[in-house]
């Protein structure tokens, strides 16, 4: 009898985790990753990810942080509509000479796993970088 109690809450719990909605069964972002490329060290960049609502009732974005604290993403504030589509602005400080790359997370209503993006790029000192602007236009 112990033996088919636990069966059956095993069974339960195993149900209840594969029905978890996932973020992308929810919304849809015109792309995961953004690459700025070489940029100046001192200039901070910007970009907008475009999030979709593709299910058939609004989505609410509960917050968006990032990894670390050269990186900042607006809040969306208002409810994303079924079929709208929203901007996410993340600007980066590129203020360490080096490569990177940098998580940002998206945390949905009704989802507990946060959708995760990410940009990337180098930095380059100001003189690097002014030397590398000279070879691209050759």
């Amino acid at each position: 009898m112990k033996k088919i109690a636990l069966l059956a809450t095993a069974f339960l719990f195993s149900f209840a985790v594969m029905a978890q909605v996932k973020a992308d069964e929810m919304i849809k972002v015109n792309t995961e990753k953004h690459d700025f490329g070489k940029l100046k060290q001192g200039v901070p960049v910007n970009y907008s990810f475009e999030i979709t609502n593709i299910s058939t009732k609004p989505v609410v974005v509960e917050n968006t942080w990032a990894g670390c604290g050269c990186t900042t993403p607006e809040k969306i504030e208002k409810p994303i509509m079924p079929g709208e589509t929203v901007k996410l602005k993340i600007q980066y400080n590129s203020a360490a000479v080096a490569p990177f790359t940098k998580e940002v997370f998206v945390k949905l209503g009704g989802v507990e796993e946060p959708k995760k993006l990410l940009i990337t790029g180098e930095v380059l000192t100001v003189e690097a970088y002014e030397a590398w602007e000279k070879t691209k236009g050759n």
